[in-house]
């Protein structure tokens, strides 16, 4: 298949891509300079783009394709992977439930999406209902709906066919060139679908014969599945030409990436780890590489937060991930102290009401929450204590490895606790929610395999 990357998972993807056998097309020039390969301009089947938030990548294209494709991106034990219900370019029936200031949101039946008002010719209004198309899907960690277009069409690398429209224009500043492609496309011989328009992107100006071919056949391909009567019934699927597939790399995920991408050119320790906290550190790692300082085995806690943060005085969010794709903030914790060898000690004020989850303890004026987390740990640890300073109970979290980014510790709970009660009493929690969610596909045998005996060790360690 035909695969084009873009983001800072690149280089890394690229290799494993090429030694799966796949082809990589619309290379960027870095790429091209790495790598002894042929990219061509083919257009392709696949599309792996970075997510807005840098945590892992979503693979968009063929639906056999995608499938394929994502077995061979799946780089480690705490790389997370979710199908999109609302895929790029799926065809909705949808009904408006809320109107927001910019936009409509919209039931699509499975999920939900967001309509811009500058997206549809009409006025919208709760309970209307309408057909619309999703141009941005949108990672389930990501607190964000799918976007949404009143307009339909189907896209095939320079080629895209709108419904409602006829003929063929083209998308370029250089006019001479622009009308050189739409004679051209006469030769090609094939005849978008009634009721369908031909929009070329100025990148098709440069293409050859037998890409503009192939393209404009895949787009009359997609055209043709995408099959609309003219009665809107909501809400209900209508189309999925294209299937979208997220994956959510952990830090070990980061850490296999780093090994890819140093087989091919200067990798520092924690490359992507460092990358994916910012657009700051991003830089930064891309001068520390161009100066080939990135030897060593250890992985610079100290370095990479006394540049980027947190330090103590800082304030993050405990980004609490779900292996169903969820993302819960547990709230924001100062930074009380931080350990150049990867620790960092959070304090957080609770709120009353109500106990603390698994123990035997309610939450009250004046309590606060210690919780030390360490970079690359399997675990962390909360104390809880009231305003006298007594502890009410321990709650230990079992996880993913902890990341500590500027902004947020991240990391993926993997269900299964252990609890330490204020008489000492220790207990092993939520067992069943780790099996059920190995039974509902959401975590592999061999994480939960990791969780099941780090749990057991801090039985024992309490």
């Amino acid at each position: 298949m035909n695969v084009r990357l873009r983001g800072i998972y690149t280089t890394a993807l690229t290799q494993r891509v090429l030694d799966a056998g796949h082809d990589v097309v619309a290379a960027s020039d870095p790429i091209r300079e790495r790598f002894d390969a042929d990219f061509g301009h083919d257009p392709h089947d696949v599309a792996v783009d970075t997510t807005s938030d840098r945590q892992g990548v979503g693979v968009t294209g063929d639906p056999d394709a995608v499938s394929r494709l994502v077995d061979h991106l799946d780089v480690s034990r705490d790389t997370f992977v979710w199908s999109s219900p609302a895929p790029r370019d799926a065809v909705f029936d949808a009904r408006v439930t809320e109107t927001l200031g910019s936009g409509a949101v919209c039931d699509l039946g499975d999920s939900e999406g967001f309509l811009p008002f500058g997206s549809v010719d009409a006025h919208v209004e709760v309970g209307d209902t309408l057909r619309v198309q999703v141009t941005e899907p949108a990672p389930p960690w990501i607190d964000r709906r799918p976007v949404l277009d009143g307009d339909i069409r189907v896209r095939a690398g320079p080629a895209t066919l709108v419904r409602g429209e006829s003929g063929v224009t083209v998308d370029t500043y250089d006019d001479e060139a622009g009308r050189e492609l739409a004679g051209m496309t006469d030769l090609l011989g094939i005849e978008p679908p009634d009721g369908w328009g031909l929009r070329w992107e100025d990148a098709a100006t440069d293409a050859d014969m037998g890409a503009l071919q192939t393209a404009l056949e895949r787009a009359v391909d997609r055209a043709d599945a995408v099959s609309l009567d003219d009665a809107v019934d909501a809400p209900r699927s209508l189309a999925t030409p294209l299937a979208t597939t997220w994956l959510w790399f952990g830090r070990e995920g980061r850490f296999e990436l780093d090994a890819d991408r140093r087989a091919v050119t200067t990798t520092m320790t924690g490359h992507h780890r460092i990358k994916a906290a910012s657009s700051d550190a991003s830089r930064a790692v891309d001068f520390v590489e161009a100066l080939d300082s990135g030897d060593g085995d250890d992985f610079p806690f100290e370095a990479v937060t006394d540049t980027f943060g947190p330090v103590a005085g800082d304030h993050v969010r405990l980004a609490h991930g779900k292996p169903d794709g969820r993302l819960i903030i547990l709230g924001r914790a100062e930074v009380t102290e931080r350990d150049p060898e990867g620790s960092l000690t959070l304090r957080r004020e609770m709120t009353p009401g109500g106990s603390y989850d698994a123990l035997d303890a309610r939450r009250e004026r004046g309590d606060v929450a210690i919780t030390t987390v360490r970079e690359g740990r399997w675990w962390y640890p909360t104390v809880y204590r009231d305003d006298e300073g007594n502890r009410k109970g321990t709650y230990v979290n079992v996880c993913t490895p902890v990341e500590c980014f500027p902004d947020a510790v991240r990391y993926v709970d993997l269900h299964v606790d252990v609890v330490k009660e204020r008489d000492g009493t220790v207990r092993r929690v939520d067992d069943d929610e780790l099996d059920a969610a190995v039974d509902a596909g959401h975590v592999s045998e061999a994480l939960a395999e990791r969780a099941r005996a780090v749990a057991s060790s801090l039985e024992d360690a309490l």
